[in-house]
């Protein structure tokens, strides 16, 4: 097939990654992908480092000439490629692909929404998603479930389609974790905590901070640690370290910066924390952390309640309910066990080559 993977996403966060990953896993598999991004962004550079054909389109634009410009590109790469599929992963392009497959330009019309902004539904919208795409993909069961009673789109156009990941990168390296234990001076009698993500208010460091610290005066006997595996990005590392020294954690807490080997840092956790506050609908640091099968609790935003127990989920911003889960899960050795066997039970549909059959399935499905 030739496909057109829209991906208008000037970061590269979890929609950029989940259009990427698909986008190379499509290429891989035999199909001619072009990645159509905005020019001078982070999506660009990492679609080149991962050896995808890229197209850079302002698709951004509302400046009258900017706009004509990028119609009239895109115009022309239609008429090239001669794409079956276009599938869009911001809505700013969707309209004007929407308008062109409208004027019958040959290819079928997918609108993926990996973001936590649930759609208006207005009359245009439900118009736009329901007589104009061939197929609507979303990430998780409270975007499905919106799109089914307040869109009222119809069943046969709506698939769920979580992300996965590379399970023979993510999966538990025991060497890994020997040696990011030591690297980092973790002994084999510390209780690792660890969080997989950026900087970002949005990701809850600070309420994992809070927990924690709840959670070390709590816990008289045993030594706990905290290893935020990430970088300062909207959040500095400043604003981290003060957290830190307000609760009285910088003496047992680690941050690891841009992680080489990031498989092998989640390997040398004992358990891992989704604190989020709001979004996660792809959960891609969940899920490598599940895939390396490391104990994962979570707060209720985004995919999560679909991907984890009810047993390893907490509302979020509660502090208190955080370090209480985190307190069952360091004492109780059965608890841990019976998440990482959830865990494997739940990666065994997420792999990379789950997440292309899936996909595959639905564009076959719209070219019928």
């Amino acid at each position: 097939m030739r496909i057109f993977q829209v991906i208008n996403v000037r970061w590269f966060n979890a929609t950029s990654w989940y259009a990427l990953y698909l986008s190379k896993l499509l290429q891989d598999a035999g199909h001619e992908v072009l990645v159509i991004t905005v020019p001078d962004t982070e999506t660009e550079k990492k679609a080149l480092e991962m050896g995808l054909n890229v197209k850079t389109i302002d698709l951004n634009s509302t400046h009258p000439v900017k706009l004509v410009s990028a119609c009239t590109q895109v115009f022309r790469l239609i008429r090239k490629y001669n794409p079956n599929i276009v599938n869009c992963h911001r809505g700013e392009a969707f309209f004007w692909w929407g308008i062109l497959r409208k004027l019958r330009m040959g290819y079928k019309l997918i609108r993926t929404r990996g973001d936590q902004r649930l759609p208006h539904c207005d009359f245009f919208n439900r118009y736009l998603h329901s007589s104009i795409a061939d197929g609507v993909v979303v990430t998780n069961k409270r975007m499905a479930s919106h799109f089914l009673e307040k869109m009222k789109l119809a069943e046969n156009r709506l698939w769920l389609i979580h992300g996965g990941v590379d399970t023979d990168y993510f999966k538990f390296n025991e060497q890994g974790r020997r040696t990011i234990r030591e690297k980092y001076g973790f002994t084999s009698d510390d209780v690792v905590i660890g969080m997989l993500g950026r900087f970002d208010r949005v990701k809850g460091q600070k309420e994992l901070i809070e927990a924690v610290s709840k959670t070390r005066n709590n816990v008289k006997n045993k030594s706990i640690k905290l290893f935020l595996i990430g970088f300062p990005t909207a959040t500095s590392r400043h604003e981290v370290d003060t957290w830190l020294n307000d609760n009285n954690m910088a003496d047992i807490t680690t941050i690891s910066g841009k992680c080489e080997d990031v498989a092998a840092c989640i390997s040398a956790i004992d358990v891992g924390v989704i604190a989020s506050l709001w979004s996660e609908t792809i959960a891609r640091a969940a899920l490598e952390i599940m895939a390396c099968q490391r104990p994962l609790i979570s707060t209720s935003v985004g995919v999560m309640p679909d991907l984890l127990p009810k047993e390893a989920i907490v509302p979020p911003k509660d502090v208190t309910q955080l370090s209480l889960k985190i307190t069952d899960v360091i004492n109780d050795q059965e608890l841990r066990k019976r998440l990482v066997t959830e865990h494997a039970r739940t990666m065994s549909q997420l792999s990379g080559q789950n997440f292309l059959k899936r996909t595959l399935t639905l564009y076959h499905s719209v070219l019928e």
